[in-house]
């Protein structure tokens, strides 16, 4: 996928490997706050890229005052995707492209897919030969690998908080070193 100055995404047919996500996963929703710590970000970031559809939460949107979002993982990972962007100079607009053809291939199997950019345009990639090529014809400049933003932000909401979909029942992170959720986690089976 290449992305360019002015806003438009342009895609290459490449074909991603299956990845196999815990299906029971996508029953759990996170809150704002904990988005933005699995994240990296602000509340502020979060509310402000929510309001301007740049990473609306899928699960649950917000619907006036004292509403909470509630956002799936995939979320989260598109929300951490967007802030290595930034942090790397990547405009809003490249980003917003880059978002856009995420989002139309469904989040679908991106455990191999290296996001590459030189600041002003944002390339797919999903095999070695793909960012070799890229990086010899000078186009990237850095890349973002979907897989380890994965794993990132599997390893940080294990440790917090998230939310039943359907009961709105809060669960307690997955942390072995908490000996007072791994209690409540035995008794309630």
């Amino acid at each position: 996928m290449r992305s360019s100055g002015d806003g438009t995404a342009a895609g290459g047919p490449y074909p991603l490997h299956s990845s196999a996500p815990d299906p029971g996963a996508e029953a759990v929703g996170y809150r704002g706050p904990t988005a933005c710590a699995a994240a990296g970000i602000t509340y502020r970031q979060l509310d402000y890229w929510a309001r301007t559809g740049l990473v609306e939460p899928s699960v649950r949107p917000a619907y006036g005052s004292g509403t909470q979002r509630l956002y799936s993982f995939r979320d989260v990972v598109v929300l951490k995707i967007v802030k290595r962007f930034l942090d790397t100079g990547v405009a809003l607009q490249n980003i917003r492209a880059a978002v856009q053809h995420l989002r139309a291939r469904g989040f679908q199997d991106l455990d191999r897919m290296t996001l590459m950019s030189d600041g002003a345009t944002v390339h797919e990639c999903s095999s070695p030969d793909e960012v070799v090529s890229l990086l010899q014809g000078g186009q990237g400049v850095f890349g973002i690998a979907v897989g380890v933003v994965w794993r990132d932000v599997e390893a940080a909401l294990s440790q917090l908080h998230g939310e039943r979909i359907d009961t709105g029942e809060t669960l307690i992170g997955n942390n072995p070193a908490d000996e007072l959720a791994r209690r409540r986690r035995d008794r309630a089976v």
